[in-house]
């Protein structure tokens, strides 16, 4: 089976980056993992112009068909988020949109393979969870239009720099075990 972690995040090196590297990490001895940055992409946004509603596909050429080939070759997908003025980047948050043809909003849609289960981490720099939950519902959201079942999340706030993951360490291995 096949996990595909997103780093939603820009930063290739940050916080979001170790967690993602941990999972990968704790994942691996039972899944062929995959990790992407999301910033690692080149790709518009959405212009709205609601043909995909009746196409099934988007009108721009560029990387979301890539992005889109690896979840649809995962089994299980791990979304790790920072937060941005309390919710997801704007970079993955655009990808969200540009998800759109994918997605069970209007008929026809393309359609990915089912029975994928999906997860969420998200982190925040405050101490308040409250910021980390409109993440995960954001990204639960998505999973929700792609037919993803959401299977789990992690909140960890207190996190603003890479060196701050050590403290979370048990949780985040204690939530990789739950996958």
């Amino acid at each position: 089976m096949r996990a595909l972690l997103i780093n939603c995040s820009p930063v290739r090196n940050g916080a979001t980056a170790e967690i993602v590297r941990i999972v990968a990490q704790q994942l691996s001895d039972r899944y062929e993992t995959k990790s992407i940055c999301i910033d690692d992409y080149s790709f518009a946004f959405c212009k709205g112009c609601r043909s995909c509603h009746t196409t099934a596909q988007c009108v721009l050429n560029d990387d979301i068909p890539v992005i889109m080939r690896e979840l649809e070759r995962a089994d299980i997908l791990v979304a790790v988020s920072p937060s941005y003025w309390a919710d997801v980047p704007g970079q993955f948050k655009a990808f969200i949109d540009r998800c759109t043809p994918w997605c069970n909003t209007h008929e026809p849609h393309a359609t990915i393979p089912g029975g994928k289960k999906g997860y969420v981490i998200a982190l925040r720099t405050g101490p308040s969870l409250r910021e980390c939950n409109r993440i995960i519902e954001t990204i639960e959201h998505f999973y929700g239009h792609l037919e993803i079942e959401c299977a789990d999340h992690l909140g960890l706030p207190s996190i603003e720099f890479r060196h701050m993951v050590a403290s979370k360490m048990n949780e985040i291995v204690s939530f990789c075990r739950r996958i």
